[in-house]
């Protein structure tokens, strides 16, 4: 029996990795937070002990915009997987977080360490609210990773054959808090096709 070739994000295997190692690393941190370049706060304003990442994975929009307020940099990257906290919003399906950092200004276009944006991750988790917060904040539809897949690749692959992809990431995430439904995904995924067509 031949087997049938998957498109390029058949990496997401390196890619789950990466995206481990910058959430565990966000929510391991000291709680301090990092000020590299942030400049739109107040320089009066100081920024709550909770790291930004770690905010937007918990929802807690009140750090969030402490953070926004303080200037803390909302492109910060983690320091192994290199995602962004509009990236964890996405992969976290944290859509009031998104759009409180896209409102103040994150690069809806940053990239982790694999080439992936937020778009990327968004279409790739299922989460349609967050795709069309972006691409109404104008993210480029068109990058790819450094596997050769845009976010519309890497929904265009039949479920079955991207399911093992979502087993391991599932059951590795699911202590931060992620939640995999694989109906709903399978769902999801040709409409949110949809939208990046």
């Amino acid at each position: 029996m031949k087997r049938k070739k998957q498109l390029p994000f058949n990496a997401s295997i390196a890619w789950v990795g990466m995206v481990l190692m910058a959430l565990t690393t966000a929510c391991a941190g000291d709680g301090q937070s990092s000020r590299a370049g942030g400049t739109a706060g107040d320089a009066q304003t100081k920024a709550p002990r909770t790291d930004i990442h770690t905010a937007v994975i918990n929802g807690d929009g009140e750090a969030v915009r402490a953070h926004i307020a303080a200037g803390t940099d909302l492109d910060s990257k983690e320091p192994f997987g290199g995602s962004s906290p509009l990236i964890s919003a996405a992969v976290f399906g944290k859509a009031d977080m998104a759009t409180l950092l896209i409102d103040a200004g994150a690069d809806v276009d940053a990239k982790n360490n694999d080439g992936s944006t937020a778009l990327i991750s968004a279409a790739f988790f299922g989460r349609p609210e967050i795709v069309r917060l972006l691409l109404d904040a104008g993210a480029n539809k068109a990058i790819k990773n450094k596997y050769g897949a845009t976010a519309y690749e890497s929904v265009m692959v039949p479920f079955k054959d991207i399911k093992p992809s979502y087993d391991m990431m599932g059951k590795a995430l699911e202590p931060m808090g992620l939640k995999l439904d694989y109906a709903y995904l399978e769902k999801v995924r040709p409409e949110i096709a949809e939208m990046l067509k």
